[in-house]
């Protein structure tokens, strides 16, 4: 970490404890992570943070694989392994196989031969993804994927979770938040 960790004890403006209050809220039962620790340096932010990501995380129509699909792609095209430590573990939750995660935790997709290991849905957030956290720009052909598969508000929805995510990789891969950003490689495959 290029800062140190804030913390929390050492907060005391009535309005900055009321921040961490309403992070650790969101964080339940699970303690503080180094992400909220090194936002703390600027408790609006954090605060701000804890909103946006809070809504992204939970309170979306996605299933948990196409959510998580789309943040461990994030995470492994952006190299923020600390990033990806804590999603491939819930897209394997969500259901993605042990193959499917292989495919995720592969920077550049091999092709036809990884066809069968996600689903029609699941490649559409792959190549979805990739080609917003890559090119920005999203050429006709994968955004028309896209909206076949998926509603108006679940299009919003991948589309936010991959921005969000894409801010929050280049944050933690900048500060070298969780010091897991210089490995070279997937940090966890679900194996």
């Amino acid at each position: 970490m290029r800062l140190p960790y804030v913390d929390p004890s050492n907060i005391t403006s009535p309005a900055d404890k009321a921040i961490v209050s309403r992070v650790e809220a969101r964080r339940a039962p699970r303690p503080l992570q180094p992400l909220d620790l090194t936002l703390l340096h600027s408790p609006p932010i954090a605060d701000g943070w804890n909103s946006f990501l809070g809504a992204i995380r939970t309170q979306t129509s996605l299933p948990d694989d196409v959510r998580e699909i789309a943040i461990c792609r994030v995470a492994v095209i952006n190299e923020a392994w600390y990033e990806w430590s804590h999603h491939a573990p819930l897209a394997k939750a969500g259901g993605v196989s042990d193959a499917g995660l292989e495919v995720l935790g592969s920077k550049e997709l091999k092709g036809e031969g990884e066809k069968g290991l996600l689903t029609e849905k699941q490649w559409a957030v792959v190549r979805y993804t990739d080609a917003m956290t890559r090119d920005v720009s999203v050429g006709e052909e994968v955004f028309g994927e896209l909206k076949r598969l998926f509603s108006e508000q679940e299009v919003v929805e991948i589309t936010a979770t991959v921005a969000c995510y894409n801010c929050v990789s280049r944050f933690l891969v900048a500060l070298d938040v969780g010091e897991r950003n210089g490995v070279k490689g997937p940090a966890v495959t679900g194996h």
